[in-house]
């Protein structure tokens, strides 16, 4: 089912499947500023990456001496939600801990997502609540909304630029395969702007450790259209765009979370990244995506 949501500048719609954002249009002039899923590159549009972020070692982790298997970015992007409130411009979505997640995932959980429209802006909130009263709950949860660049039909994937606000150096985090390589942590360039170019993606994502308050935006001198992806104590953000393909989008992806590490244990309470939040409490987090 699609949830059609919209403010005086945006119509934006999202899917019960997922709780995924669909599309994310201006209203006077319906250009569309999300990916719109394109099998050939990347079939999807902006998931939602819950109980984990990234990959696991042969897509395994244990806890408490069990092994379980799951895969990349975890179900939550599969599963199908409940809405809980829908007004013209907000709606809350929500997916709950079962028997099959319990196969995978062995934790009780409540799974909130709330979208809500403002002006030229969506904000994108999620809730995780341990529902058990006396188990931890080991978690990751992040965001992987993909956006068309190039945002006008005259302008070119490499018209368009990177800007980072604070503009600071920030930390930066290989890749190894699909496994972050901390080991190799280098000092990006976010002190300055970032041109996109497809050797940017040749070895996947640009993971970056970030604190604190951040605005990650794609630009051009070209068009006045941009997208900025705002977001506030997130300690990782990846960037990301289909290697050795013409992809014609970029992600922006806060995350609390990570892929496993090249020397991962695979027990989940040691995965780097890893959030623990104890019974009968929640967590919430947000980030925001404002269009020109």
């Amino acid at each position: 089912m699609s949830i059609i949501l919209k403010s005086n500048q945006l119509t934006v719609v999202v899917s019960t499947k997922g709780a995924e954002l669909q599309s994310i249009q201006k209203t006077d002039t319906g250009a569309e500023y999300l990916w719109q899923g394109d099998p050939t590159y990347w079939n999807r549009k902006a998931p939602v990456l819950f109980p984990i972020v990234g990959r696991l070692k042969d897509n395994q982790y244990t806890y408490k001496g069990q092994s379980y298997t799951m895969n990349q970015h975890g179900f939550a992007r599969d599963a199908v939600f409940t809405v809980l409130e829908e007004t013209e411009n907000r709606v809350t979505l929500q997916f709950k801990a079962n028997e099959e997640t319990k196969k995978a995932y062995p934790f009780d959980f409540s799974l909130c997502i709330t979208y809500t429209v403002m002006e030229d802006k969506v904000s994108v909130e999620y809730a995780v609540q341990n529902t058990n009263e006396s188990e931890v709950l080991y978690f990751s949860i992040g965001g992987h909304p993909g956006f068309n660049v190039p945002l006008t039909e005259d302008t070119a994937f490499e018209d368009y630029y990177l800007s980072f606000l604070p503009r600071k150096s920030r930390k930066q985090i290989p890749l190894s395969g699909p496994f972050a390589d901390p080991a190799q942590t280098t000092l990006a360039q976010t002190n300055t702007t970032l041109r996109l170019s497809r050797e940017l993606f040749e070895n996947d994502a640009l993971v970056f450790e970030v604190k604190e308050k951040n605005t990650f935006s794609i630009l051009s001198d070209k068009t006045e259209r941009s997208v900025s992806v705002m977001f506030e104590n997130y300690p990782y953000v990846g960037i990301w765009s289909v290697p050795g393909k013409e992809a014609p989008f970029v992600c922006i992806e806060p995350w609390h979370g990570i892929a496993d590490t090249v020397d991962a244990t695979g027990d989940l309470e040691d995965k780097l990244g890893i959030r623990s939040l104890p019974g009968k409490e929640t967590f919430t987090t947000s980030y925001t995506i404002q269009l020109t």
